[in-house]
């Protein structure tokens, strides 16, 4: 119910502005009594809104100071919103120069529990899906009258539909699959004029895109989600914004973006943040740096920048309820502001997490970021997770190779840096995502492949995530980056579509035989403490064999892969350490029961997961 107010206060705080020619917006547009955080900066647009003086009168609300910038079209008003402030509602009054102008502010009652709420974490498993691209479930909203990327399902850069009532419709289909977390990548508004579905180009940070649907509509999928136990992870980006942002006619500082608005391109030196060696002009270019023209990088140490930031993202964590943030293109943004970022979102939601965006292959790069990280600069994030790339790379990489003597060496090596992370266990390792060729194609389109890439990431100490689309074998180009052929519709998500994948009509065999083995992997996963928990001990990779253990003080588990054409028979006695006493294991994906006490003979191509017997 509390929800349902805060979209309808929402809905009538931009009423309130609408109506006065002064004010063109106010951002955050309303907040809660009883964060944690007592300040709060309010952004005030309108013509030349710096020539009022802001005035209020509320019980535990006082304004504790007024900046002004070189565009008079822009107010920033210091709250402090002390802890014995109420919920309610009160006028901020602005008046001078012969005008006034008014603006009904509302502090809305926080949801039981909010501060405390129990982020996404290695019990968890995330399922990711580029909305777009995987279900319409209101055509109405496919294109939009002021919005210039309209529908094109034939452009593999275009709209193609997808929205929130689709992803709605098919949170059965998610749960039943056993992921108990959802990624969408980013919702908020894009008015780009082009390539506007991925949604990493923002116009409006307080505005999820109408072609997806409402504030409100993305309000009820975590709400309907959590009925099913599923927790909603919102894709966020703090680096840059789209060309067309309300912003860029208007901006409020000339160096409210990098390089005074001009395009200067990122060239993509990640390590120079972190590098002794580094030239200062190759660390400024890499966080001032813009990707491409038409996303200008953000200004990051800027103080307004920072703070408009950093609201907006605790903003919507309470606004929809989310369990965590998925941070893009992490290490582009300033070092100082990132520590400052992280800090404050954890200040408020201790239990909360965040994923970063690393995209390193080296575990150097990617552990620096991470909370409790002793960095040799003295540098500090409070990060909780970052994305594995290191893992995951060297996993597709062993898998895609040609078979040679020893194709997993390279994984058992990366996994032995996990001293180098203050929280290995926290890290989101992945077999595929948006950015990346799809598995099946990486891996020559080889079933078992796929297979075994996933039983090592469902299995790995890790918090698990999957690319909607994998469990049916989508296919994609795989020679050079190509996005559209990694972003194709889900089957099943369209009126009049041949194949439903979500029904599973219309798949082919294999196809139906990928599905139910994600279903009962993940499902499996999800009601296993050991591996959500327990210790990890591994053995070095032989002949194209892998083989590790999970375990706790009450449990083991044994997962060996077998990339070889042919069976392999493995000696116990080199794993004695684990299996002393065990003279059994059970497979949970076959049921086929494995007598240890010799040997352990593993299938050609075959993963198998073993429940141990006998074991202490």
């Amino acid at each position: 119910m509390r929800q349902l107010l805060a979209t309808l206060l929402l809905g009538a705080s931009f009423a309130a502005h609408a109506q006065s020619p002064a004010i063109d917006r106010i951002e955050p547009p309303f907040w809660w009594a009883g964060m944690h955080n007592q300040q709060l900066q309010l952004m005030v647009h309108g013509e030349r809104i710096a020539d009022l003086e802001p005035a209020l009168s509320y019980p535990g609300v006082r304004i504790a100071q007024v900046t002004r910038v070189p565009n008079r079209n822009y107010l920033f008003i210091d709250l402090v919103v002390s802890e014995d402030a109420r919920p309610g509602s009160f006028d901020i009054a602005l008046k001078g120069a012969g005008r006034t102008a008014s603006y009904t502010y509302r502090l809305l009652a926080r949801e039981p529990g909010s501060r405390t709420r129990q982020g996404f974490s290695s019990k968890d498993a995330i399922y990711q899906v580029m909305p777009d691209r995987f279900a319409n479930g209101d055509p109405a909203n496919d294109s939009v009258a002021g919005l210039a990327d309209k529908l094109d399902r034939k452009n593999g850069g275009g709209r193609h539909g997808g929205d929130i009532a689709g992803m709605i419709r098919q949170l059965d289909y998610v749960a039943g699959l056993g992921f108990t977390q959802l990624w969408p990548t980013p919702l908020v508004e894009n008015a780009m004029p082009a390539y506007s579905y991925h949604g990493y180009a923002a116009t409006d940070h307080y505005r999820i895109d109408p072609r997806y649907g409402s504030n409100e509509d993305f309000v009820r999928l975590s709400r309907e989600a959590k009925q099913r136990g599923i927790g909603l992870i919102q894709d966020v980006v703090l680096s840059h914004i789209g060309s067309h942002h309300w912003w860029m006619k208007d901006l409020p500082t000339p160096d409210w973006v990098n390089y005074g608005g001009k395009f200067v391109p990122t060239a993509h030196h990640r390590t120079a943040v972190q590098d002794p060696y580094a030239a200062k002009e190759d660390a400024d270019n890499f966080t001032r740096g813009w990707f491409v023209e038409s996303m200008p990088d953000l200004n990051q140490s800027n103080p307004l920048v920072a703070n408009y930031l950093i609201q907006n993202n605790i903003w919507w964590i309470e606004y929809a309820g989310l369990s965590g943030l998925r941070i893009d293109t992490f290490g582009y943004s300033d070092s100082a502001f990132l520590s400052e970022y992280t800090k404050r979102v954890m200040a408020e939601y201790p239990n909360l997490n965040l994923v970063g965006e690393e995209w390193s292959t080296k575990v150097p790069v990617v552990a620096r970021w991470q909370r409790g990280k002793a960095n040799f600069d003295g540098y500090t994030a409070s990060t909780p997770s970052l994305m594995d790339f290191p893992v995951a790379e060297a996993m597709r990489g062993a898998l895609a190779g040609k078979d040679g003597h020893n194709v997993f060496n390279e994984v058992y090596e990366t996994l032995s840096l996990d001293y180098l992370y203050p929280e290995p266990g926290n890290l989101v390792l992945f077999a595929g995502n948006h950015d990346l060729a799809r598995l099946y194609s990486v891996v020559g389109e080889d079933l078992d492949k796929v297979k075994m890439d996933l039983v090592f990431t469902m299995t790995m100490p890790r918090i698990p995530q999957f690319y909607s689309g994998d469990e049916i074998l989508k296919t994609s180009a795989t020679k050079e980056r190509n996005d559209a052929s990694y972003r194709t519709d889900f089957p099943g998500g369209w009126a009049g579509d041949r194949i439903d994948a979500f029904s599973g009509k219309g798949l082919t065999p294999r196809q139906r035989e990928a599905q139910d083995f994600v279903r009962k992997l993940v499902n499996w996963r999800k009601g296993q403490p050991v591996i959500h928990h327990g210790k990890m001990m591994h053995y070095g990779p032989r002949d194209n064999t892998y083989v590790w253990f999970r375990y706790d003080d009450s449990r083991k588990v044994l997962v060996a892969l077998n990339n070889n054409p042919k069976e392999m028979v493995l000696g116990v006695e080199r794993f004695r350490e684990m299996l002393h006493g065990v003279a059994s294991g059970t497979d949970v994906l076959t049921g086929k029961v494995f007598d240890l006490r010799s040997e352990l003979r593993l299938p050609a191509r075959a993963a198998v997961i073993l429940e141990l017997k006998g074991a202490p």
